[in-house]
Order: C-alpha cells, then structure tokens, then sequence
C-alpha cells in the first residue's frame, strides 16, 4: 500500500433524500499508484464526474472506504476535505480562470491556500510556472486576450504549480481542437512525471486516450473491466 495514493473499497454513493434518493456509483474498487496517469471514460451521467469530486474532497464519501494519502475521506469532515483540497491540483473543461485577473495573478492563487510561502516566492514560482507552460510572454495577459489553448496552459500552471501529489481533470480537452488538445495533454503529462504527480483525468476525448498508463471506463455508474490498451487503440484508428 505503500506506492497506492488512492484506494477506493465498495464505494457506494447517492444523490437526494427521501423518496428523491438515488443511487449514483455502485460498488466501485480502485486502487491508483504514485505516478499513474489514468484515464477514466464513460458516457454522460455514467458517474465519472461523481467519482471525481469525491476523490478530490469536493464531496464527502458516503459509504464505503475512500483513502487518498492513506486519509480516510468516507464520512470526514469538512474541515479535513479542505486539508486533503491542497494536496490536489484541479483542471476543468471550463479553464475557470478569473477574467478580471492577469495569467499570473490567476495561476498565483494556486498557491495563496500554502502557508509559509512569501508574496516574493509566490510571484517567482508562478513566472516560472507559467514559463514551462510556454507562457512567459503572456503573464500579464488577461484570459479575454488568450486563446482556449492558452487558457487551458493558465489553468494547468495554476494547478500544479504547488506541487501537488494529485492531479484531478474533468474532460480537460472537450472545448479545443485536436491538435491544441493532445498538445495540452503532453503537456500535463510531462509536467507530471517531473513532478512525480498522479494524474486522474475524466475524458470522452479517444484521441488521447495513447497518454494513459491505464484507462478505467464507468458505466451506469459501476466501473467496468479495464480495457485492453491495445483494443483501445484498434477501436480509436478503426
């Protein structure tokens, strides 16, 4: 267990109250190791967003076991999902950047949630970071004046220029085109083995499916069998 930084046992979890109560992840076991780049894949309201938000500590697991870190985040409280929030770097489809904010002033609040960082090493690790997203040039840009790839590389500086041990995105490539998309994946996969990060990544997006270490795919919110990489990439060129 050591290497495993998310492990999911009988997962179960429900939306409503009442007679309104419904069942949305059945059951789910997963175990995610240190390094991994997984993708996740499914159709709409299959429950990968669920499984997501959970694992990340924007909702409380319900019932079952949810450790990440070795923290148990069934039933914790809200005061400890906020603690475990800043182990994760988020990425969106929606890149989520603050119009009225500069590329940098954005990518800077990834790290005000850290204690003990100054104002200086805050702004120095934010340029650099946005340097090694190939934005060095851009840092004073407002998001209305960056492309969707450039707002996506505002959003990946922004998420990983803490350092976080967990890497979470929610179908980080649905709103651009295929080459600006695989290029933003690279990208986050690159930055990540530096980083020695894991990454989660929810996607409808086949043509990236070739960056992943394993694709997990949920259905009807029950996670089936891993496919085989290599029947995956038949289905993608078929």
């Amino acid at each position: 267990m050591t290497n495993t930084v998310i492990s999911v046992k009988h997962l179960d979890h429900f939306f409503g109250q009442g007679q309104l109560r419904k069942q949305v992840l059945f059951d789910i076991n997963l175990d995610i190791k240190t390094g991994e780049i997984i993708l996740m894949t499914g159709p709409s309201g299959s429950g990968k967003t669920t499984l997501l938000t959970l694992v990340g500590g924007l909702r409380s697991a319900q019932s079952g076991s949810l450790q990440v870190l070795g923290e148990e985040l069934c039933g914790a409280s809200r005061a400890k999902l906020t603690l475990m929030r800043r182990n994760n770097g988020y990425i969106f489809q929606a890149h989520n950047l603050h119009e009225s904010l500069t590329a940098l002033q954005n990518v800077k609040m990834g790290l005000e949630l850290h204690e003990n960082i100054s104002p200086e090493d805050i702004k120095k690790k934010s340029i650099e970071m946005l340097e090694m997203v190939g934005l060095g040039d851009h840092i004073n840009y407002y998001p209305e004046k960056l492309s969707g790839g450039q707002k996506q590389r505002v959003a990946i500086a922004r998420a990983l220029v803490s350092h976080p041990k967990i890497v979470l995105a929610d179908e980080p490539t649905a709103a651009l085109d295929s080459k600006t998309g695989r290029d933003v994946v690279h990208l986050m996969q690159k930055l990540a083995k530096e980083q020695g990060c894991t990454i989660l990544l929810v996607t409808h997006d086949n043509r990236i499916l070739d960056v992943a270490d394993r694709i997990i795919h949920m259905e009807d919110g029950r996670l089936e069998n891993t496919p085989d990489l290599n029947q995956v990439g038949q289905r993608v060129k078929d």
